[in-house]
């Protein structure tokens, strides 16, 4: 029963808001973009938009690429020959893949060079090596971002593959979009929605979920928080692989100048979700899986270059930075 009990518990999460603005030297958009190494998704979403502009587009098809190595010793990773080419270089993070974080070995490997290692009780003995328990309680493909050409050659003797993240490009109609006021993180009555509310309804439009709340509807009862207006068109793209820190900030960035011009957009956003397999979520936070996985952060860009930033855990792992 007692089993059941947990199955049937909801999971929580932690989930931090700030806001501040683009111009201001104590803005801390660059730390957490370039601190969260290990992203799998990146959408963003532009209201009162049919279509992307050709630098935007490009950019977009720009994110890759990414490699699996298949069957690599963890000691290929400590060599001088590694450290040389790339490690001393910056240029490489790595990742098992297709592991469970809460029961499998897992290594991560920090652009800073640090190594990671998620180990299970019997490997962790058998390596003599020091270190703490998790609190959460083999060699797998690895992914990694770097340089192209450098990569495939280095790791020529292995099964090594290229990638290229998927990108998912469509066009809401009818979109019902929650009111916001960039200087109201908690909303006003009959003005504007709070912060919290539009991260649930951006769950909810990345979900494809249906946002009617029809009485009839079997699925989902959920509908737009109020007060809410109807947007003609709104530009939805999704970016799905191994993504680099420093692509996303070009991203921000090009979005920050999205309103260089006048539009009609009062704001648009960019949402990144990390591996939900990951051994750290920021920096060198430990991170679990348990009932979600999820690390993930949010920016809410409007058009005076005011920003919201949204970022979220499970709730055992560490508050968010």
């Amino acid at each position: 029963m007692a089993t059941l009990r947990r199955l049937r518990e909801v999971p929580r999460h932690l989930l931090v808001c700030e806001k501040s603005n683009f111009g201001n030297h104590k803005s801390r958009h660059r730390h957490i973009i370039q601190t969260h190494y290990y992203n799998y998704r990146v959408s963003f979403l532009i209201p009162e938009c049919g279509i992307l502009s050709e630098e935007l587009k490009n950019l977009v098809m720009q994110t890759g690429p990414y490699y699996f190595v298949k069957n690599l010793p963890l000691h290929e990773l400590i060599t001088h020959e590694f450290i040389s080419t790339f490690i001393k270089k910056g240029s490489c993070c790595a990742l098992t893949y297709n592991t469970n974080i809460d029961e499998d070995n897992a290594v991560a490997l920090l652009p800073n060079g640090t190594l990671i290692l998620s180990l299970d009780k019997d490997t962790y003995e058998e390596t003599g090596l020091q270190g703490r328990p998790s609190q959460f309680s083999g060699r797998k493909i690895m992914k990694f971002r770097s340089e192209e050409s450098t990569m495939m050659s280095y790791f020529s003797k292995y099964q090594i593959q290229e990638h290229q993240p998927k990108v998912a490009l469509s066009t809401l109609r009818d979109l019902q979009c929650p009111v916001l006021q960039s200087s109201e993180l908690e909303g006003t009555p009959d003005v504007s929605c709070r912060a919290l509310e539009l991260f649930d309804w951006l769950g909810a439009v990345f979900s494809n979920v249906d946002l009617n709340n029809e009485p009839n509807s079997f699925i989902s009862t959920y509908c737009c928080p109020q007060p809410s207006t109807v947007v003609a068109k709104a530009y939805l793209c999704t970016i799905t692989g191994f993504i680099l820190p420093e692509k996303i900030c070009l991203l921000l960035e090009h979005l920050c100048h999205y309103y260089d011009e006048p539009k009609l957009a009062p704001w648009v956003t960019l949402s990144v979700q990390g591996f939900a397999d990951s051994p750290v979520s920021w920096g060198k936070n430990e991170h679990g899986f348990r009932k979600g996985g999820e690390h993930l952060y949010n920016f809410v860009i409007f058009n005076n270059q005011d920003y919201w930033l949204q970022m979220a855990v499970g709730a055992n792992d560490h508050c968010p930075p």
